[in-house]
């Protein structure tokens, strides 16, 4: 990618000299994926509008299209977003290539401190280099990918007994993934209330990032990582080893025994869609789409959702994203308002309460917080074992090289989970030598 815009240093200066006053922006444009939190995040704003005088416009775009949008936007050097709450993935090449503000010295000069958000999400959404004290957001979006399920199904005399003779244990949420298997085993093609169901939804599209994202769910926690050695992109034996080859093998079997037919590319809305109309005992899917389950007329009232299984360790896959000043915009004063605003604690709480998933201690170590939403425990335990995909500038190549070769080996059903592990190896390999990595 080629820099379009000034140096990281440059940018650092002209946030340093940048107003924060009371002079603000008439006008500010947030991009980001149309979704539930986008809806919540609207609601949000207007106290923003009311103490700014500030218009807040906003470009929310849907999942399967946001990145090819929203990347396309910051490669171009438009001027549509001010403000971009994106993917963590994009941080590496955002940086590097000047689509973002680094905002160290506007933190320093505001007081906003790195230290009062949860690490696993600064890590994740705000920094590059990772781990680096280098940031090019604030963390807006925190997320993991979690599971719903069908509490009355679970909870149904009948069913919980059949299953307890089988299995000689308790029917509930899986502990680990050899649960997991076995309580989708059980539901698969199982007649409740006179309709056939099925055991679980699970991410297998192909265009986009789905199947990435629900296969590393098992790879992660059966002990698959990217590298032996974080920074040195030493794959060997860590992206194939024999935990990682048994873990995809289970995303196999859990796709071959036990989803519903013809579930060869699907992601978040279809895996919605199956639980609503009441296809599945179980789906995978984003924290994100909680707090609108529990309102929803259908089946919210049913709905219980539990952590994504361990294996050899306990593990989720990262979602969430942070919020970002768009280097490019004409409107850098407001901008930064908003950051400013955002992060306050209070304005962190409200955020919680509508829906969104808050980032800052203030509100997750409040002692009440767990019980605030029936998804708010499994949400701590999650986001204190996240993984995350690569964030390299390279990010759009890796990931499609990964969403091939899972989709071929899990739904294609070409080759072995070893055969995938290792072509992926040499895809990223290739990908690093052209970068000058390796």
């Amino acid at each position: 990618m080629k820099k379009l815009l000034a140096s990281a240093s440059a940018l650092a200066a002209i946030v340093a000299l940048a107003p924060t006053g009371a002079a603000q922006a008439d006008e500010l444009t947030l991009c980001w994926a149309a979704w539930d939190p986008a809806n919540a995040l609207v609601e949000l704003s207007k106290d923003f509008e009311k103490a700014s005088g500030t218009t807040m416009k906003y470009e929310f775009v849907p999942w399967p299209n946001f990145a090819d949008r929203m990347l396309n936007e910051l490669n171009s050097g438009g001027k549509l977003c001010d403000l971009l709450i994106g993917d963590s993935q994009w941080i590496g090449g955002s940086a590097e290539n000047g689509y973002y503000v680094k905002l160290n010295d506007f933190f320093d000069k505001e007081g906003i401190k790195m230290s009062d958000f949860a690490d696993a999400t600064v890590y994740a959404y705000s920094t590059w280099p990772k781990g680096s004290p280098n940031y090019w957001a604030l963390p807006a979006m925190g997320d993991a990918n979690a599971w719903f399920y069908r509490k009355d199904w679970f909870e149904n005399p009948e069913i919980a007994g059949e299953f307890k003779a089988k299995h000689n244990r308790d029917l509930a949420p899986p502990k680990t993934w050899t649960e997991f298997k076995e309580v989708a085993q059980f539901f698969q093609g199982r007649q409740i209330d006179g309709k056939t169901v099925y055991g679980a939804a699970i991410f297998t599209e192909r265009a986009s990032e789905g199947i990435t994202m629900g296969a590393t769910s098992a790879l992660y926690p059966y002990g698959f990582k990217y590298e032996n050695t974080p920074g040195k992109y030493d794959m060997e034996g860590a992206v194939n080893s024999a935990d990682a080859v048994a873990g995809l093998e289970m995303y196999k079997e859990i796709y071959e025994c036990c989803t519903p037919p013809g579930y060869t590319d699907s992601y978040m809305g279809e895996g919605l869609d199956a639980f609503k109309s009441g296809q599945v005992a179980m789906m995978m899917n984003w924290f994100a789409f909680m707090p609108g389950m529990v309102k929803d007329e259908q089946v919210g009232k049913v709905t219980g959702f539990f952590v994504n299984p361990s294996q050899k360790v306990a593990a989720s896959t990262l979602g969430g994203q942070g919020i970002s000043v768009v280097a490019n915009t004409d409107n850098m004063e407001g901008a930064l308002a908003y950051v400013k605003w955002f992060a306050q604690p209070d304005v962190q709480k409200k955020w919680w309460a509508l829906g969104g998933y808050a980032c800052h201690k203030a509100v997750l170590n409040d002692p009440s917080f767990k019980d605030s939403q029936p998804f708010a425990a499994q949400f701590l335990e999650a986001m204190g074992g996240v993984q995350d995909f690569w964030q390299e500038p390279a990010y759009a190549s890796l990931l499609q090289a990964m969403q091939r070769r899972m989709h071929d080996y899990v739904v294609a059903d070409k080759g072995t989970a070893k055969e995938a592990l290792d072509g992926l190896i040499q895809d990223w390999t290739a990908i690093f030598e052209e970068e000058g990595k390796l």
